[in-house]
């Protein structure tokens, strides 16, 4: 499954040679470079590891640091890839010293794919021109945080009445319990609370245009999210590639 960490730029439309317009939602998504690759043999299971969108090393975590200098887009090599562990001594001091040598690739964002079917090593990039128009893709993306709602906004619930001496039940939720039996609240019951920022995934929506250039990627409709919020682009899994 061939997949792209990207950045939601906003929505336009855009005009067929049939004079139809089509609303677009304009997708930032390269270029990725590849941090790791695992392999069954040695991870116990297949997957690429990408990169996108660049950081402040000062802004980056210990644990964070500590995996993008592992996996620094370079072949691998495991004699430095930590300070010092089972060597002793001079060695280890050695080990150190070239685990500080290594360089650091100041990556933002950071997404696993499993059965990636393209073969890429660690230090390749991958743009845009993966996807052609025409292809059907799922986005994933969080949606718009919204703050502490009521049931009212988050749950579409009716409310009380107006009128009739319900002064103060007009958005509220009314009663929560089940009476003595079972005696108390039903798990997964709507009320107040945070709204949005949760993901979701949209399925089966067609890439129109490809700009390579500018690694820019047109896509059919809209999708979660504000604009400058990351998505994830993967080839879609209910839909061929290509259209026919």
């Amino acid at each position: 499954m061939v997949g792209l960490l990207g950045k939601k730029l906003g929505q336009t439309r855009i005009y067929t040679e049939e004079g139809k317009s089509v609303s677009v939602t304009i997708v930032r998504a390269g270029p990725n470079q590849v941090l790791q690759r695992k392999t069954i043999d040695r991870d116990g299971y297949e997957a690429v590891q990408l990169g996108f969108d660049s950081q402040k090393e000062q802004r980056l975590n210990l644990a964070k640091r500590g995996h993008l200098k592992a996996h620094n887009g370079a072949e691998e090599d495991y004699t430095s890839r930590s300070p010092g562990r089972i060597v002793k001594g001079k060695a280890r001091l050695a080990n150190r010293k070239a685990w500080e040598a290594r360089s650091l690739a100041s990556i933002r964002k950071i997404k696993e794919f499993r059965d990636f079917s393209l073969e890429v090593n660690p230090g390749d990039t991958i743009g845009v021109d993966v996807f052609e128009a025409g292809d059907y893709v799922d986005v994933i993306a969080k949606t718009k945080g919204r703050g502490f709602q009521g049931v009212v906004k988050r749950w579409n619930f009716g409310g009380g009445r107006g009128s009739h001496g319900s002064g103060g039940w007009r958005r509220r939720p009314g009663a929560i319990g089940a009476g003595s039996t079972p005696g108390y609240v039903i798990k997964g019951k709507q009320m107040p609370g945070h709204m949005g920022q949760s993901s979701r995934t949209v399925q089966n929506l067609q890439i129109v245009q490809v700009h390579l250039d500018d690694n820019l990627l047109l896509v059919k409709g809209a999708i979660p999210g504000a604009n400058g919020d990351y998505v994830v682009i993967r080839e879609a899994k209910k839909k061929p590639k290509k259209t026919k």
